[in-house]
């Protein structure tokens, strides 16, 4: 994580080796009031997500997986427990901080890709660039390394109506990297995409985990992604119910 100034070091966590997991949540539970009671979306999850890993986050649809990556990219807040990113407890952030930290340290990739239909696939690559007001030429350069690298090189000038599913996720992919983020949260990311396509997004974001150093936590049903994964993490009614570690 960068040296960023709001983040004083009693909120910072470490492992006996000094160096933080990229996350770590502890009893981690999120309640939403409803007329009928209280939903509990998700249930006492303590979690520790390694540096550099892929992480598959599985479950039926209500299990809670949405909602815990909201909270551990800080677009949530847990009701109670705690959620650390890189030794930084961002749950304790008042809201002023935590969109600076949202927007350099995490990137989001949503289902519905979220394009602005307007802008051409450079230009929606570039909208985080500028708003961190990023170096005009360094900014080009970002843009343009970011589409070679999902291999949208030749389609940079082309609307999203313009692109295929799987060509607007990969720029969807490629803008979620323009900050160089820490970690990279995706929310079902080939959930409207076929099963090809959405395997060849899958590997695409386990080569540039590789390539770009950042750590993934995706949630997704699909078995044959979950395949992919150094980790997977299952959730049933808000709690995990299975955690499986890659072997050494």
């Amino acid at each position: 994580m960068r040296d960023l100034q709001y983040a004083p070091p009693e909120r910072r966590l470490a492992d006996e080796s000094g160096r933080a997991p990229m996350v770590e949540t502890h009893d981690l539970s999120r309640d939403y009031p409803m007329p009928g009671g209280v939903v509990r979306a998700v249930r006492e999850v303590s979690v520790r997500v390694g540096h550099g890993q892929l992480v598959a986050l599985r479950g039926r649809s209500g299990s809670g997986k949405t909602t815990l990556l909201s909270m551990i990219g800080a677009l949530d807040r847990p009701t109670r427990g705690s959620v650390a990113v890189d030794g930084l407890v961002v749950s304790d952030l008042p809201e002023s901080q935590l969109i600076a930290f949202r927007r350099t340290n995490i990137g989001f990739i949503f289902q519905a890709f979220g394009l602005m239909p307007i802008l051409s696939a450079a230009e929606n690559v570039e909208v985080p660039l500028r708003l961190v007001r990023s170096d005009p030429k360094e900014r080009d350069q970002r843009v343009l390394e970011l589409l070679e690298l999902v291999g949208l090189g030749g389609r940079a000038n082309h609307r999203p109506h313009e692109l295929s599913g799987g060509e607007q996720q990969r720029v969807a992919v490629a803008r979620a990297l323009a900050n160089r983020p820490d970690l990279l949260l995706a929310d079902e990311p080939t959930g409207q995409l076929d099963s090809s396509t959405g395997r060849a997004i899958m590997v695409l974001l386990q080569q540039l985990i590789r390539s770009e150093g950042v750590t993934a936590i995706v949630a997704t049903h699909d078995p044959m992604l979950i395949d992919l994964a150094d980790r997977v993490i299952e959730l049933q009614d808000g709690r995990v119910v299975d955690d499986s570690r890659p072997t050494a």
